[in-house]
């Protein structure tokens, strides 16, 4: 079918040059357009961009490079193969810093045109399935989140995958993970976005109010209830309803929540009159859920209702390079709202912050940023202005420096020294990096200033030509 063809922009002034293109072209099975000038293969292009372009550098109105040029700045997704009759060394280098990923020059047989093409559109169909992973397994951010981490990856696809239903999840991590976070994305990705996010963290209200806040009470109810007061559940009605902290509720109320969850009615207290409501529940806790029904302080039942669709929040420690993309962004931020000068962390700064185990988490973190913000003023972070107990560890971690490592560098592009092939050198770098890391490969990553994916891949491949 037509629509299954790659797609071939050439841009071509000859007529007849064209017409033989595009016959090799139509007979390897591409769609093919033609354009005879700048001004047409402009139009064609930002109306639907094709897999590739042929494109001739002289053209009655204009340079091809003023195409190629326009195709990178707006990201096309568009393979170009820039095809000239005035092939020169300089042009090429030029149309490929400008982003072609191959040059032709004239005159060239239909099976080099078609091997040339081939190439292209295997390139971009490569690179777009690469843009499609990146876009759904590699996302810096998602809802309120900020992490690029594996198990940040996995938390979202949960998130994307529970939200549109109504089953309840029940996000267990530690304190400071971002528990409301999470119940606030599942909110808003689901089709509830629009109605209300009600919270209520049972651990932060006395037992003797809590029923009240979760149903709600009638006037003269109990000593204080003036008047008639809608609970949680029922100004959550249509929305979520999110119970954080919720193994501090004690037993008896917590038979009354299995009873809403399993009806959808609820009593306001003092009040005999039912009520219908409809929420969508998530749930939150610090402690381990199972641990609490074995000790008899959770309700076996209550748990089967709520522990649904499980979420577990990954501590910052696992998280990797996170933790800076974390920091930079806080520090940005917070640089902004207290109009200070921070734009970075220094080398020895990043080597705290990825040694650190943040107990405290994500809370943490944003606590130690804040108190640099707040009581310094400079460009840059380094370990002396890092608060406790930051500031005890950096001493200790540029001390185990090895004194060889400053030199390393500058050995590697001494005057003298051999010239040896590009990966050859990138290899040893980054061996160098992790050796000197103890193995960890996020934080080599985070000081060579590149994706711990990178990393992985490049790995990946120096075993597979080693087994080759």
């Amino acid at each position: 079918m037509a629509e299954n063809k790659p797609r071939v922009l050439l841009v071509e002034d000859t007529r007849s040059l064209a017409v033989v293109y595009e016959q090799y072209l139509r007979q390897e099975g591409y769609e093919v357009t033609s354009a005879d000038c700048g001004l047409r293969a402009i139009e064609l292009l930002l109306t639907q961009p094709p897999t590739v372009v042929l494109l001739d550098l002289e053209l009655p109105d204009m340079s091809g490079m003023d195409i190629l040029q326009q195709i990178t700045e707006q990201q096309l997704p568009s393979a170009v193969v820039v095809i000239t009759a005035h092939g020169s060394v300089d042009v090429a280098v030029e149309a490929m810093r400008l982003g072609a990923f191959d040059f032709l020059t004239k005159p060239f047989d239909g099976k080099r045109l078609c091997a040339t093409v081939r190439n292209a559109v295997n390139h971009q169909q490569l690179s777009s399935l690469v843009a499609q992973y990146r876009e759904n397994f590699e996302r810096s951010s998602f809802a309120g989140f900020i992490g690029s981490s594996m198990p940040m990856q996995a938390v979202y696809r949960i998130i994307e995958s529970a939200a549109p239903s109504k089953a309840t999840v029940f996000i267990t991590g530690e304190s400071g993970t971002g528990k409301e976070v999470c119940a606030e994305a599942i909110h808003q990705c689901s089709p509830r976005r629009d109605q209300p996010f009600i919270a209520l963290n049972c651990a932060a209200i006395p037992h003797d109010l809590m029923e009240s806040e979760i149903f709600g009470h009638v006037k003269g109810s109990f000593t204080g209830a003036q008047g008639d007061r809608k609970g949680a559940a029922s100004l959550a009605d249509g929305g979520t309803l999110f119970l954080d902290e919720v193994c501090e509720m004690d037993l008896d109320l917590q038979s009354k929540l299995l009873r809403f969850i399993q009806t959808g009615t609820l009593q306001r207290v003092g009040s005999g009159k039912l009520e219908t409501v409809d929420v969508r529940f998530v749930c939150a806790t610090n402690r381990d859920p199972l641990t609490e029904v074995k000790a008899g302080r959770f309700r076996e039942d209550l748990y089967y209702r709520l522990h649904v669709i499980p979420l577990t929040l990954p501590p910052l420690r696992e998280r990797g390079e996170d933790i800076l993309l974390l920091a930079r962004n806080l520090l940005q931020s917070y640089a902004k709202e207290e109009n200070k000068r921070f734009k970075e962390f220094d080398a020895g700064a990043v080597r705290v912050l990825l040694d650190y185990p943040w107990p405290g988490n994500v809370r943490e973190l944003q606590n130690v940023v804040r108190n640099i913000v707040v009581l310094n003023d400079c460009d840059v972070v380094s370990p002396d202005i890092l608060p406790p107990p930051l500031n005890g560890s950096h001493a200790s971690l540029l001390a185990a420096t090895p004194a060889s490592a400053t030199t390393d560098s500058a050995a590697a592009v001494a005057e003298n020294a051999p010239i040896r092939p590009l990966w050859q050198v990138e290899k040893e770098t980054i061996e160098r990096a992790i050796a000197s890391c103890d193995g960890n490969i996020p934080k080599a990553a985070a000081l060579l200033e590149i994706s711990p994916s990178t990393i992985y891949r490049k790995k990946q491949s120096w075993e597979e030509a080693a087994l080759g």
